[in-house]
């Protein structure tokens, strides 16, 4: 078998996994979680219940519950290209970014790196040992291509099966170059995850459609710099962003348990603008949501 093919292999092994989602926010076990930013203009909207939401899965209005997200700790997973277009200034200005962000994460959060140049290196696990992802910004060594669908494949199948709020931030300067896996693999297993996705791209970097909808799939947003010196106002304004989300959270009822789920968040009543992940994948394991 090449390494192509075993590559190909754990994508179809991830791939057939179900959503798992529970998370208890009351007395009840909720199936189904989602991030919700809210924004007026370009301000977050702070102050909603539950109650002023409407959220409809396969058209079918259900009842939600409200987690106050600052109750919830963030699991920060960064995803950084290390290829050798990222040596000198623009390698230290991405690790004075990241290590920006670990400076607001909590004592409650937990964080994990992953890098990816021609090779994809899952340098450390989910971990609340924050100094241990420090030492390890600080030993990247930038050489070789990009492969960011492999690299964002590997920091999306980190988060399955795994509690808590999920942010993941993909870095890149530039396009995918040599990765193996396609585009569609990596947004299959992203409908799987409760992960929110933002990636960070060079403003000139071409061929990132592939990551616009990465984002759009969990509810994320695009975030393009002109420069290596904004990269470190970009990972806390992200950081930041997320800490203002919403979680919505809820057992499907009235809808087949199976099948990819179409969700729809409003704010009725309000003139805001909403954005959440448009759906996902259900399943019909002993005939219940796990």
């Amino acid at each position: 078998m090449t390494r192509q093919q075993a590559a190909a292999a754990i994508a179809l092994g991830l791939l057939a996994s179900p959503l798992h989602a529970q998370q208890k926010f009351s007395s009840r076990t909720l199936a189904v979680r989602v991030d919700v930013l809210v924004t007026d203009g370009r301000n977050p909207v702070a102050g909603l219940t539950a109650a002023d939401f409407e959220l409809r899965d396969n058209g079918v209005l259900q009842k939600i519950d409200l987690a106050d997200p600052a109750g919830v700790p963030v699991n920060a997973v960064l995803a950084l290209d290390t290829s050798g277009s990222l040596e000198g200034k623009r390698q230290a200005d991405l690790v004075r970014a990241a290590e920006a962000l670990l400076d607001d994460l909590t004592p409650a959060d937990r964080a994990a790196l992953t890098t990816f140049s021609h090779v994809v290196q899952p340098k450390i696990a989910l971990t609340g040992d924050l100094p241990a992802v420090r030492a390890a910004l600080d030993g990247i060594q930038p050489e070789g291509q990009t492969s960011v669908m492999d690299g964002a494949f590997v920091a999306l199948a980190s988060t399955l099966n795994q509690p808590g709020r999920f942010l993941i931030v993909i870095c890149t300067d530039g396009s995918d170059t040599s990765s193996w896996l396609q585009p569609h693999e990596v947004l299959e297993i992203a409908k799987r995850t409760n992960a929110v996705v933002y990636p960070v791209t060079s403003a000139d970097a071409k061929r990132s459609d592939a990551l616009k909808q990465l984002a759009e799939a969990t509810g994320g947003q695009m975030m393009p710099v002109k420069s290596s010196d904004e990269l470190r106002g970009t990972f806390q304004r992200i950081l930041s962003e997320f800490r203002s989300r919403y979680v919505l959270a809820y057992s499907p009822d009235g809808v087949p348990l199976g099948g990819f789920h179409r969700i729809e968040v409003t704010v009725p009543h309000r003139r805001v603008t909403v954005k959440a992940r448009p759906g996902y994948v259900g399943t019909t394991e002993g005939g219940r949501l796990p």
